[in-house]
């Protein structure tokens, strides 16, 4: 039997690891990346080295968020180049972020995969990043994180602190699951209706709409402001593509949508809403990120 570097005992930790990786980077194929890198870290260390760590899949969480340290800071340089606005890869509601679709793979989603919560951790520091994902989403010691980040304990719990604050000041007046929902059914009422003024009643007055197509399919190159601009914006589009199907789907944050023409989801609508009122609008159009609603 070939030796396959004593993986096949740590294939159970892959969804976790996937989800770490996906909590941190923001996209999935980024996520694989990082937790292959992990594996292969593995594979390549001696019979020797692998008997003495303890515990593997303790070893393999800290050399997986290693890797997304690294992959976090040169991220920032290829955004740079990025043609558009970058958004964070949307995920349905009740699958791994580990790309599978595997059934057994299936996790629930929370608010720490939301697209809220993403678009906040991508302003933060790649270190600030890290050990608020380690710490506040899953829960490990800060003596172990500050190993990952290369920081001291003390150093390390205050990137977490001042992560938290910024992540509370952009996230306490988020609308609860209910009235997100409320909110995003009345969106869909006046958008299907082309009602402009029950739209513009809906939007904040300072909402924004931000639409993610990679330079490889048509998208605003920056984002459009205001609810009058945005509402113009949406029903513009869909007045455009009459053949468009807008159907509701449950993403982490709560209702959101898809859009299909001819049988092909080529966006998915993502709503942030504060106290009563839509106070972002994403819209996932660059297809690299739509694999998983495919």
């Amino acid at each position: 039997m070939p030796d396959d570097g004593g993986t096949a005992a740590l294939e159970a930790e892959r969804p976790a690891l996937r989800g770490l990786a996906y909590r941190m980077l923001g996209s999935l194929s980024d996520a694989e990346d990082a937790v292959q890198d992990a594996f292969l870290r593995w594979v390549r260390l001696s019979a020797d080295q692998r008997a003495a760590i303890e515990n593997p899949g303790a070893w393999m969480m800290r050399v997986t968020s290693r890797i997304c340290l690294d992959m976090l800071g040169s991220a920032r340089a290829r955004r740079e180049t990025y043609v558009g606005p970058w958004l964070p890869e949307p995920v349905p509601a009740g699958a791994d972020p580990g790309l599978t679709g595997d059934p057994l793979d299936r996790v629930t989603l929370d608010d720490s995969v939301s697209m809220a919560l993403q678009v906040v951790l991508h302003t933060l520091t790649p270190a600030e990043r890290v050990a608020f994902v380690l710490h506040d989403v899953f829960e490990l010691p800060f003596a172990q994180i500050a190993a990952t980040v290369g920081r001291s304990v003390d150093a390390t719990r205050q990137l977490a602190s001042s992560a938290r604050r910024k992540v509370r000041s952009r996230t306490d007046d988020v609308a609860p699951r209910e009235r997100h929902d409320e909110v995003a059914a009345a969106f869909a009422a006046a958008t299907g209706a082309g009602d402009f003024a029950a739209l513009v009643a809906i939007l904040d007055p300072d909402v924004t709409l931000t639409s993610d197509g990679g330079g490889k399919v048509s998208a605003a190159r920056r984002p459009v402001l205001g609810a009058v601009n945005v509402a113009r914006f949406i029903l513009g589009v869909l007045t455009q593509r009459p053949d468009v199907q807008v159907e509701p789907i449950a993403t982490a944050d709560g209702l959101g949508f898809i859009v299909s023409e001819h049988g092909v989801v080529d966006t998915v609508i993502v709503l942030g809403v504060r106290r009563d009122r839509v106070s972002d609008v994403w819209l996932v159009r660059n297809p690299d990120k739509l694999t998983s609603w495919r």
